[in-house]
């Protein structure tokens, strides 16, 4: 089970995050690509501090909403969905390739990749979009209970297809993450936040908020270190997942 974060999100004298201190501890680095955080500078030293620690690095692209953060919902054509991922996925491989990488996966940020998991047609275009960039490069998507619907499109469409969860979020009967509106959307218990990624990780799949066992199939966990206390999260998840291997 591979650990993902959500890094390069600072822009100019902005800075957000522990990137540093998290790099080290992950897997897989979804990059900001200048839509809703981050600039050329700050792109390139996230993925020259991923190089240093050997972390794939993933395109994380999203809106064009600097100032929401890429998380208000925008209303596109998919020609224009198509158009704003190519942009971006581009613009950032040219940056990973001065650091002698290359693009491993893709994952939307923000208002995009909650839009995708509710509209077919924005998903779809999603997806023409990372094919059209390369045929080999996989889409990572939250995984759902309708996953298989999505790996049945994503095969259709000629990309691979990898599948996130999130060890610190409650899941409702769908499979769909509790709005953060909602009282115990977010697990602030450590043990909490490690069983459920043991669990992700050893039984492939959690229990719902109502009791229901859910069959999730991950391939990677979302982990976040924007503070001391998500950092120690991720060093103990880290620490359960080898330990049951």
């Amino acid at each position: 089970m591979k650990l993902n974060c959500d890094l390069g999100e600072s822009y100019g004298p902005w800075r957000m995050g522990q990137d540093e201190h998290v790099m080290p501890l992950i897997d897989m680095a979804n990059v900001a690509c200048g839509f809703h955080a981050a600039d050329p500078m700050v792109i390139r030293q996230t993925v020259a501090l991923a190089a240093r620690h050997k972390v794939e690095v993933g395109a994380h692209p999203s809106y064009h909403d600097i100032v929401g953060f890429g998380r208000r919902s925008i209303v596109h054509s998919p020609e224009e969905i198509q158009a704003l991922m190519l942009y971006q996925l581009g613009a950032l491989e040219g940056l990973c390739r001065a650091e002698g990488l290359l693009l491993s996966y893709v994952k939307p940020h923000g208002a995009l990749n909650n839009d995708m998991m509710r509209d077919a047609t924005i998903l779809r275009a999603v997806m023409e979009a990372v094919r059209t960039y390369h045929t080999n490069l996989p889409l990572m998507i939250p995984v759902t209970t309708h996953y298989r619907r999505h790996q049945e499109l994503a095969g259709r469409v000629g990309i691979p297809l990898l599948l996130e969860a999130f060890a610190d979020r409650a899941y409702d009967d769908q499979g769909q993450l509790v709005s953060r509106k909602l009282e115990g959307a977010v697990h602030h218990d450590p043990q909490r936040i490690v069983d459920q990624a043991l669990s992700f990780a050893t039984k492939g799949g959690i229990t719902s908020v109502n009791g229901q066992w859910l069959e999730l199939p991950a391939d990677s966990l979302c982990v976040h270190g924007d503070n001391d206390n998500a950092l120690a999260a991720v060093r103990a998840i880290r620490d359960a997942l080898q330990s049951a291997q």
